[in-house]
């Protein structure tokens, strides 16, 4: 996943109108005009870096003549101490753009870095790490695409994008093949259509209606193990997906059940920030 230009800048300008406000007081008040600084990117524990162009973009926003230079790309590892780029610039652009650019950097960061955790653990089973929309408001983009950069891979950004039937849609539907049928008949022809199921009679209707993907949703690791080879049996163009109750701790147990998607909800809504500081001296 890429992010184009024109939504990198359209992110950078709201990161700054958020912080600015009105005008940074304290810059304008204290440094002079003309004043030149420059700064170093220090990565202070291990990572994955993500959110990189995004920082960039704030800084170009306030002023354009600001040169950024990174030996360090988005998706890359950085081991604790890393000094991956530099900034140099208008001391009052860099000292004004700091705070947002290294925001949006730790938060990309910490997704990109425990999802990255979450892919290495099952690395050689088959199965993939797949985010959920439990995202941090506003910013559901930009932790999908950190998703991404970390290895992982997206499920839908939003309820216009992929019909997903859960348990709360079931019975208001009228059961599972009812709930497919209807949906078969309105979605577009194009979108594929996933059925949560929490138990037997559940997992054989959606087999029977030839659901698209079927997800086995918090199911002990026996029952995962019989679901998904009733699945194979009965319907083998079918994608697996299962969800709840994953952890770095039991990931590659629910991997060795036979799945094809592993949904991961925390590597977006609990991945904590990552440490990166800017260092910045006087020209």
């Amino acid at each position: 996943m890429d992010l184009d230009s024109g939504i990198i800048y359209a992110f950078a300008a709201d990161l700054l109108k958020e912080d600015l406000g009105r005008g940074d007081i304290t810059t304008q008040i204290v440094v002079r005009g003309g004043a030149k600084a420059r700064g170093r990117f220090v990565a202070n524990q291990d990572c994955v870096l993500c959110g990189l162009e995004i920082a960039e973009a704030v800084f170009a926003t306030l002023d354009n003549s600001i040169m950024l230079e990174s030996r360090a790309y988005d998706g890359e590892r950085l081991p604790e101490g890393d000094e991956f780029a530099r900034i140099e610039g208008p001391a009052t652009a860099l000292l004004t753009g700091e705070g947002a650019a290294l925001s949006i950097m730790r938060r990309l960061s910490g997704v990109a870095t425990l999802t990255k955790a979450f892919v290495d653990r099952i690395e050689g089973t088959g199965a993939r790490i797949v985010d959920t929309r439990k995202t941090t408001p506003g910013l559901r983009l930009l932790e999908k695409y950190a998703v991404t950069v970390g290895g992982g891979v997206n499920s839908r950004f939003g309820l216009d994008d992929g019909v997903l039937i859960e348990q709360a849609h079931i019975p208001l539907a009228g059961g599972v093949r009812r709930a497919v049928e209807l949906a078969r008949r309105g979605a577009p022809h194009l979108m594929k259509i996933e059925v949560e199921v929490a138990n037997q009679q559940q997992l054989r209707e959606s087999i029977e209606s030839r659901a698209d993907v079927v997800r086995l949703a918090n199911m002990s690791l026996d029952e995962i193990r019989e679901s998904a080879k009733l699945i194979r049996d009965g319907s083998p163009n079918a994608i697996i997906e299962v969800s709840g109750g994953i952890s770095l701790d039991n990931v590659v147990d629910f991997a060795a059940c036979g799945v094809d998607l592993i949904s991961v909800d925390v590597i977006t809504h609990a991945a904590t920030t990552v440490d990166i500081s800017l260092k910045t001296r006087p020209l």
